[in-house]
C-alpha cells in the first residue's frame, strides 16, 4: 500500500489530496493563489482528518515541482520537503506540465499530440510537447507565442493546446492541425503519477531539490 501526500501549489487553483495506490481518498483546493501559503497546512489536515489518518502513516509526499507561479512553487516544496524530513520518508518531485498531460491523455485518449500551457503574462506560456503515448517531445520552457510557434509539429500533426495560458494563444496559433481542447486539471491527477513514481522508486533528492521555475523571477521597482 502506498498512502501519498500530493501537494500542487503552482497553478492558479492549488489543491492538495490523499491518494491511496493512485486512487484519491481526500482532497481540498483553494482558487485564490494568493492565499495557498496560508491555505495549505490547515487543508492537510483536513483532508488527513476526512481519511480517517494521521501524518505518520504516510509513504511519500509528492509535489509540483514547476514550471507554474514562482511564490506557489516555494510554497508546495517547502512543505513538502518539511513534510519528508519530519517523516523520514521519500519526496517526489513532478513536473507541472507533465501532469497536465497525465490528465489530458485519459480524459482525451485521441486528442494528438498534447501540448499543456500554463499562463505566464503577456504572450509567454510554459509549455511542453507530449506523445500520446506519454513520451515528451520538447521539454518543459518558457515561450512566447507567435504565429510560427509550433509550425514543425502542426504541418504533420494534429496538436492539442490546453490549460490556462492557451486561450490567448488560440487567436494566433491558427494552422490546421490546432485544436484547443478543455482539460480538467486537478491534484488528484498527481496521485496517479505519483504512484507510479513510487512503485518504480523514482525519489527526489530531498537536500538539493529546489522548484524548476524555467525563466527568472523579475519584479516591477517603484520608481
Amino acid at each position: 500500500m502506498a498512502l501519498i501526500l500530493n501537494i500542487d501549489t503552482a497553478v492558479q487553483k492549488g489543491g492538495v489530496c490523499l491518494s491511496k495506490d493512485g486512487v484519491v481518498l481526500s482532497m481540498a483546493e483553494n482558487t485564490e493563489q494568493k492565499e495557498h501559503a496560508s491555505w495549505l497546512h490547515v487543508a492537510v489536515q483536513q483532508i488527513m482528518d476526512e481519511a480517517g489518518c494521521r501524518l505518520r502513516d504516510l509513504q511519500a509526499v509528492a509535489v509540483t515541482a514547476g514550471p507554474g507561479s514562482y511564490t506557489g512553487l516555494r510554497v508546495g516544496m517547502a512543505a513538502a520537503k518539511g513534510f519528508c524530513y519530519a517523516l523520514d520518508i521519500p519526496f517526489i518531485a513532478e513536473d507541472t506540465l507533465n501532469v497536465m498531460a497525465v490528465a489530458a491523455r485519459q480524459q482525451l485518449p485521441d486528442a494528438g499530440l498534447l501540448c499543456p500551457m500554463i499562463d505566464a503574462r503577456r504572450m509567454e506560456v510554459f509549455t511542453s510537447l507530449y506523445g500520446n503515448d506519454g513520451i515528451q517531445l520538447l521539454p518543459s520552457t518558457a515561450m512566447v507565442i507567435d504565429e510560427n510557434s509550433f509550425l514543425e509539429w502542426l504541418r504533420d500533426h494534429r496538436v492539442s493546446f490546453f490549460g490556462d495560458g492557451s486561450d490567448k494563444c488560440k487567436p494566433i496559433i491558427l494552422a490546421s492541425g490546432a485544436c484547443f481542447v478543455n482539460v480538467t486539471y486537478n491534484v488528484g491527477y498527481l496521485g496517479i503519477v505519483s504512484f507510479l513514481r513510487y512503485l518504480q522508486g523514482e525519489f527526489t533528492g530531498l537536500a538539493y531539490s529546489e522548484p524548476a521555475y524555467t525563466k527568472d523571477f523579475y519584479t516591477h521597482t517603484r520608481k
